[in-house]
């Protein structure tokens, strides 16, 4: 396999490895802007709409943001709701948690949660208005998703789900390979790990799914990157992720994945390359809490 001679291969991200729960700080970074460029502000128009028709008195809008990273969520949705704002950061990494909380202004007060986000139940959830999430969804499985959607419906609060991959890429200028690596990529996504079969580009339709059969009203938009010369660094670590995604997923690949990404890169250099890679943004408000 073509690489650096230290076991990495040339197609191989430098900042993220995609369907990992483990997310670097730097990607996190670059991707940020494409991010808030691409979540829906209509879902969070809706939610401010929804949460300020609930507030009563002056208390604190209690908001839940799962797997939070560096607090990009908070920096994007947090202008957009009405205030006084207490939010909950919760992750698994307490790098990343202590470097949202660090950067999160504009809010009454921030608390970080350490621990599994798959655990959270209904009890958990007591007293929130709104659970968010940003590039979540796809990292789990349907009995997950479910959950999350019985939690946040039984606690009576609100959810907006953003930015989970759709399974749609589009690359142009095309090429003949384009279509072997996303579907490996997409089964990649869907992957097992330790037990778990990932949802991947299905999490959206499932959770969107699973709210609407607990009775919340659900709202679906379509959320895609759109990637370029202008965003040259993040677009380059997209395809190398992407690639080596679809490389691990199917090994066969691995024969043209290199000359493959040279010529994306060739035509990234060129200001030629146009990428859109699709995802779905979720907002579902529930009726009253469950008895």
């Amino acid at each position: 396999m073509p690489g650096d001679g230290a076991g990495r291969a040339l197609w191989d991200a430098r900042l993220s490895e995609p369907g990992s729960p483990v997310c670097a700080p730097d990607w996190l970074a670059l991707r940020e802007g494409a991010d808030a460029a691409a979540r829906t502000p209509e879902l969070a128009a809706l939610a401010a709409e929804h949460l300020g028709a609930e507030r009563v008195g002056a208390e604190p809008i209690a908001v839940r943001d799962l797997g939070c990273g560096t607090g990009s969520m908070l920096r994007w949705l947090a202008p957009r709701l009405p205030g006084p704002q207490r939010w909950y950061l919760h992750d698994r990494d307490p790098v990343l948690l202590a470097e949202a909380a660090a950067g999160a202004t504009g809010v009454e007060a921030v608390e970080t949660v350490e621990g599994d986000l798959t655990a959270l139940d209904a009890a958990d959830l007591a007293g929130t208005s709104l659970v968010t999430a940003s590039a979540l969804l796809d990292m789990l499985t349907a009995e997950e998703i479910a959950g999350l959607a019985t939690a946040c419906v039984g606690a009576g609060c609100a959810a907006l789900l953003t930015l989970s991959v759709a399974g749609r890429v589009v690359i142009d200028p095309p090429d003949e390979l384009d279509v072997a690596f996303a579907a490996a990529f997409d089964d990649h996504q869907r992957r097992e790990v330790d037990g778990r079969r990932l949802l991947g580009p299905d999490a959206g339709a499932a959770a969107a799914a699973a709210f609407a059969d607990r009775g919340a009203t659900v709202t679906r938009r379509s959320s895609p990157w759109r990637l370029g010369a202008a965003h040259s660094a993040l677009t380059e670590e997209w395809l190398r992720g992407w690639i080596g995604a679809a490389c691990a997923q199917d090994p066969e690949l691995q024969r043209s994945a290199g000359e493959y990404l040279n010529r994306r890169l060739d035509a990234l250099a060129g200001s030629r390359l146009r990428v859109l890679v699709d995802h779905v943004d979720v907002l579902a408000i529930p009726g009253r809490p469950a008895c």
